[in-house]
């Protein structure tokens, strides 16, 4: 294919696309109220994180010319200035949204309140509340005269206040609204069947006065402000420091980084903004947004329902995989068969009490394990510290570049240490992003191994609302592959070849180009011919060229894309490629590969999307599935998301995420209907264990 023919999408459009995504849920009337309040906080989180990581990676790109053209594919201002665009676009959209969920919620004879709609009663709750709770964490700050204007912090919301003052010169003011330590919503005191919410901000527009009543003023305005700043840790190297001091390091600088996006209330008068541009010495085009009075949406994952419980999703009840539901010993039942865990539907506490099992079996020799990001509250840590205690030798593998977590794994690897557990920190210049354990059992004078390998962290608060696999074995050919890697994560001069595993960055791109290729080849002699990929991201440019080689050759190709996607599917050089998305309650996160393989197909779960840092930077696996129950386990949970027709939007050229209406009269809806099948499954699988007994 010649390379002008070769067409991709570029990767921070295609992001704001998937965040769009998000978006339209936020706008989608058939989810649950209170659910849509929460897409504008994850919308308005990812578009923060967007800003924080992908903007200024692309700004300092500035700095390298056309070098930037090369990596980037296009100029970098240009990108910055369609980034723009695009965001302003979609901030009008989100402030249109939030005006039609205001409606929604007065139905519901539920109301946010701003300080000029308060009533006599409600005025005398909010001014009580601010002097007992806000005034005491409120720290204003006068700027107009100051030499230097206060640092603004990175994810902080502030009021620039204008005091207007009687034939005097006004007087300007700073205040940082305290929602770390308090709480963004207030409730307030219900009048017959109407129920009122007022934010924090609101509170501290109506007291405004009692904050500055030492100067005679007439007025005062108050408008909110947001500072983004560059996220990337500036890593140094200096061999004398360990990478922890250089971790630790890093994250003080974090907190002072490079200014990349100024979010400002669009009701602020010219002549503040040029004064607080003018202060903070920024530029017309350094990423300007004008937005609404409130920004932070984020803190709309937390917003309270003071409705009923329609206004939610119904919890469902979280399955115990059949495998353990008929034995005392999660390892046997692990011995005996293969076991493919789904979350969030299946209990991810199977996980939790397979480490404990093994922390108090005294056939357990060892336990090995990587952590990557676990819940703040962590029995995974507490099963392999319980371990320890329990004479067993403990290995865990602590990433601590996993992103926006550095501080919480620095924070975890000095807990393990003391409490003995071997901690090591990985590969120099790698990092660990694969979910794995392996615990070494002593039976009959033999070391059986029984392995993890999954999709997702060992996190179980994420578990509840990310989509992932875990795949539980004591297949010889995967944990010996396994115990070869842990001996690269402790000894990196170590190398190993790999039987079963793909290992990237060493193997992994390799592979997966000759799986492809097989592919064509087949196509090419008339044989069967397929790819289906589950990825969060597709971006890796050689990949996707290598799959516009095989849809050229007629090898038919099936994409579920969660996020990014670079490739373009349905042109001319990509007829036989379709793509979707799907977007819904929960967080699609795990990573499936099937190729036909002429009819004996190859199924694998992974860590790994495919994208270059994962495949040329990151230590990622990707196991293959041997058992033949599994792999149709694997097949239908893909079947089931490729005919959804509910959630699912096509991924195109013009990336106007258009819903995937079939015009069936079976809705199918994948995250409801895997949860059914899961379901369905356990119980046949029980009244046959009822029969056999």
């Amino acid at each position: 294919m010649a390379e002008k023919n070769i067409e991709f999408v570029n990767r921070e459009l295609s992001w704001l696309s998937f965040n769009e995504r998000v978006l339209q849920e936020a706008e989608d009337k058939t989810v649950p109220l209170i659910e849509r309040i929460k897409f504008m906080g994850i919308f308005s989180n990812n578009r923060d994180e967007f800003f924080r990581v992908r903007v200024a990676t692309i700004k300092r790109m500035l700095k390298l010319g056309r070098k930037a053209n090369d990596i980037l594919g296009e100029d970098p201002e240009i990108l910055l200035g369609k980034i723009q665009k695009t965001v302003i676009g979609q901030t009008n959209k989100f402030d249109g949204v939030y005006e039609e969920l205001l409606h929604e919620l007065g139905k519901q004879n539920i109301y946010i309140l701003n300080e000029r709609m308060l009533n006599e009663e409600h005025g005398k709750f909010v001014r009580q509340y601010f002097h007992d709770e806000v005034m005491p964490a409120l720290v204003p700050i006068m700027v107009d005269d100051a030499p230097q204007f206060p640092y603004l912090r990175d994810k902080s919301v502030y009021f620039l206040t204008k005091i207007n003052r009687v034939d005097k010169k006004p007087k300007y003011s700073l205040i940082e609204i305290p929602s770390e330590v308090l709480p963004r919503f207030v409730v307030l005191p219900k009048q017959g069947e109407k129920k009122y919410i007022i934010l924090l901000d609101d509170v501290i527009r109506y007291c405004l006065n009692d904050v500055f009543s030492i100067f005679e003023h007439e007025s005062i305005e108050a408008y909110s402000i947001k500072m983004t700043r560059d996220a990337e840790l500036d890593i140094d190297n200096d061999i004398t420091k360990s990478i922890v001091e250089k971790i630790a390091k890093s994250l003080k600088k974090r907190k002072k980084g490079t200014p990349v996006r100024l979010i400002y209330d669009s009701d602020m008068p010219i002549e503040l903004l040029d004064f607080l541009m003018r202060k903070i010495k920024l530029i017309k085009n350094d990423s300007l947004i004008p937005g609404g009075r409130y920004h932070n949406f984020k803190d709309f994952l937390k917003f309270p329902n003071v409705g009923g419980a329609d206004l939610q999703y119904k919890n469902s009840y979280v399955l115990d995989h059949e495998a353990f539901s008929s034995t005392t010993s999660y390892l046997k039942a692990i011995r005996k068969k293969d076991i493919l865990l789904f979350y969030p539907y299946h209990n991810f506490h199977h996980i939790i009490d397979v480490l404990r099992e093994a922390s108090i079996d005294p056939k357990v020799v060892s336990i090995k394990a990587t952590l990557y990001r676990v819940a703040k509250h962590s029995r995974i840590v507490n099963a392999l510290i319980n371990a320890v205690k329990n004479g067993k030798k403990v290995t865990v593998v602590v990433e601590l570049q996993a992103r926006f977590d550095e501080e919480a794994n620095l924070h975890w690897s000095d807990k393990l240490k003391e409490e003995g557990v071997n901690v090591i920190y990985g590969v120099p210049g790698l990092k660990i992003h694969s979910k794995l354990f392996l615990i070494t059992r002593r039976e009959n004078g033999k070391a059986i191994k029984y392995a993890h390998v999954g999709t997702g962290n060992f996190n179980e608060q994420t578990a509840k609302v990310y989509a992932d696999c875990s795949l539980l074995t004591c297949n010889k050919r995967i944990t010996e592959d396994l115990t070869h890697l842990f001996d690269f994560y402790a000894n990196a001069t170590k190398h190993n070849d790999y039987r079963s595993l793909l290992v990237a960055p060493f193997f992994m791109r390799k592979k997966l180009n000759n799986l492809i290729n097989r592919e064509i080849e087949n196509a090419k002699a008339g044989k069967p011919a397929y790819i289906l990929l589950k990825l969060n991201n597709l971006v890796d440019r050689e990949i996707i060229k290598k799959l516009y080689d095989a849809s050229g050759a007629g090898v038919n190709i099936k994409l579920i894309i969660r996020g990014i996607c670079c490739l373009i599917p349905g042109d001319s050089f990509s007829k036989n490629i379709e793509a979707i998305s799907i977007v819904d309650k929960y967080l699609e996160h795990s990573r499936v590969f099937i190729f036909c393989n002429g009819g004996r197909e190859k199924y694998f779960l992974s860590s790994a999307d495919w994208m270059k840092r994962n495949l040329d930077s990151r230590s990622e696996v990707a196991i293959p599935i041997y058992d033949k129950e599994i792999q149709r386990e694997l097949l239908r949970y893909i079947e089931i998301q490729w005919n959804d027709n509910t959630k699912a939007r096509i991924i195109n050229k013009k990336q106007d995420n258009q819903y995937r209406m079939d015009g069936e009269k079976t809705k199918v809806r994948a995250q409801d209907d895997i949860y059914k099948w899961l379901k369905q499954k356990k119980t046949k699988s029980v009244a046959v264990a009822i029969k056999n007994k």
